[in-house]
């Protein structure tokens, strides 16, 4: 007999030894069952033709299922190291923890962090600081002159998480969090849920390909539904959404069975049929009839801000775009920089890793483009994606963000442990699933108080950031106060590592980069 099959034929000696033995022991009744049912599914796995490992390793075989099974927690708790990012590290989340419990987060003994390996990033301090800045002070006003109701935004606020995606004990918690640290909550593709409104704070509805909240029966754009919802007081700026940085140019589909009444009034789709994303807008196919579109939700939404979020992805379509601003001299109040990196629900593994720009370099070409043509000073511009940190934001305001937004350093303050569950409807923590008794062990409550202290103590240590930089607002922040070590080992600041537009210089073609000079000339407002 093979060696492999060693543990079925000892599973059949012992069932048949305890069964033999169960007439003068009773004890013995007990393993009489239980090698009886391992060697019933030692036979099973010898006579399938599914899995060959079973097949050939009858028994033992299930035991390399067992390892994949818990391979994530056994990763996560007692192998992967505290700065190995799988998305985030144990540090990076520690770090959340410690500031939605209001708990001091120094970390003691020095840094762990290799200072000489490449890539290494660090802020230059001054010789002369200032004083720590208060945090209310650390806000943003958007819209153009062609916005008749501006908004005053915090420099840190909760990125795009539809209701449906997060439980609605998730979404009241965030959503509370942001009324008490006055930033804003962005509802996400989802639409504006029940659970949005009840909980008070700011909302930024963003409005994607779906058109869910103010959509016809047949799924296109409706205007009157638009406007009563857009009206709304609680609702403060309309972000289009024009890709997803986890799965830029990739619509998707939410079953009929994950469809809830809940779920359905929100999104304004029938009860019992898929609930369909597509993979591009209906409303607009060309960068003109874009800006025609943002004017129109303008309008409709008594002049509140509205702008729109993408990934960069063709740097010509977004120029594109551009050109349609100049062109029609509709400008958006802003424009949110979404990466590749940033988190979804579920993704396709070739979406997730090989699609779109990282968030970073999308942010310094669309601040580029935008300086070059004229417009910077009209437009804000945010970054969204893996921000957790006070020297997080301080890395993409330097970089010409005006403000961020993050998704996963909310959900952590949630207590999103990292299980990577979102898409089983299994999230442990309650945070990222539907299924009823799961989200009620996220007590609202509480959370909501985590998530108001993770956004006033993640701004306080970005307060002393800038005053350690020798600055009185982070707005001050430079590409010339970060240093990053390239992969010779020099030190370069982000200012000689980035190539930098002059204003106009691109409506000019005065471009000294090449290839930002070829990718506006091929650009057309007319196509995508």
């Amino acid at each position: 007999m093979p060696s492999r099959y060693a543990f079925l034929a000892l599973a059949v000696i012992l069932a048949v030894s305890a069964i033999l033995m169960s007439p003068f022991w009773p004890h013995a009744i007990l393993p009489a069952v239980i090698f009886s049912g391992l060697s019933l599914i030692g036979l099973v796995d010898l006579g399938q033709s599914e899995h060959a490992i079973r097949r050939n390793y009858p028994l033992i075989g299930r035991v390399r299922w067992l390892a994949e099974l818990v391979r994530p927690e056994i990763r996560q708790y007692l192998i992967e190291s505290d700065e190995e990012e799988a998305p985030f590290s144990r540090n990076q989340r520690s770090l959340v923890y410690q500031r939605a419990k209001n708990i001091p987060a120094e970390r003691a003994f020095g840094a762990e962090i290799d200072a000489y390996r490449s890539g290494y990033a660090f802020l230059s301090h001054s010789a002369a600081p200032h004083p720590a800045a208060p945090i209310s002070t650390f806000r943003v006003l958007v819209g153009s002159d062609q916005c008749a109701a501006p908004y005053s935004t915090s420099l840190l606020n909760i990125s795009a998480m539809s209701f449906g995606s997060l439980s609605a004990n998730a979404i009241r918690a965030l959503n509370r969090g942001a009324r008490m640290g006055d930033f804003y909550h962005d509802t996400g593709e989802g639409a504006i849920s029940p659970y949005h409104r009840e909980g008070g704070g700011d909302i930024v509805w963003e409005v994607a390909s779906g058109y869910f909240g103010c959509r016809t029966a047949e799924g296109r754009f409706d205007p009157a539904r638009f406007a009563d919802h857009a009206g709304e007081a609680q609702v403060k700026m309309i972000e289009i959404k024009l890709s997803q940085g986890a799965k830029p140019g990739h619509g998707g589909v939410l079953p009929a069975a994950k469809v809830t009444p809940e779920i359905a009034a929100t999104r304004g789709v029938p009860l019992g049929q898929d609930c369909i994303s597509p993979a591009r807008h209906s409303a607009f196919s060309t960068p003109l009839e874009l800006m025609d579109f943002i004017a129109e939700l303008r309008r409709l939404s008594g002049g509140k801000p509205v702008g729109f979020k993408l990934c960069i992805g063709q740097p010509e379509q977004f120029m594109g775009m551009v050109k349609a601003m100049l062109r029609t001299g509709v400008r958006p109040d802003f424009i949110v920089i979404d990466g590749s990196e940033g988190g979804t629900g579920a993704a396709p593994a070739e979406f997730a890793d090989h699609v779109g720009w990282p968030m970073r370099e999308g942010l310094i070409f669309a601040n580029n483009v935008l300086v070059g043509a004229g417009l910077r000073a009209q437009i804000r511009l945010a970054a969204a994606g893996k921000v957790v940190s006070a020297f997080d934001m301080a890395n993409l305001l330097a970089l010409g963000a005006d403000w961020t937004n993050a998704a996963r350093g909310f959900m952590f303050a949630l207590g999103c442990v990292q299980s990577l569950a979102c898409n089983t409807n299994a999230c442990p923590t309650g945070v990222a699933t539907q299924d009823p008794l799961r989200q009620k062990a996220l007590v609202v409550s509480n959370k909501a108080e985590r998530v108001f202290h993770f956004h006033h103590n993640t701004l306080k240590a970005l307060s002393e950031l800038v005053a350690a930089a020798g600055l009185d607002h982070p707005s001050q922040l430079t590409a010339q106060h970060l240093m990053r070590r390239t992969q010779d080992g020099a030190l370069r600041t982000f200012a000689d590592l980035h190539w930098r537009a002059r204003p106009g210089e691109l409506i000019h073609g005065e471009a000294s980069d090449a290839f930002y000079r070829e990718a506006w000339r091929i650009a057309s407002a007319h196509g995508f």
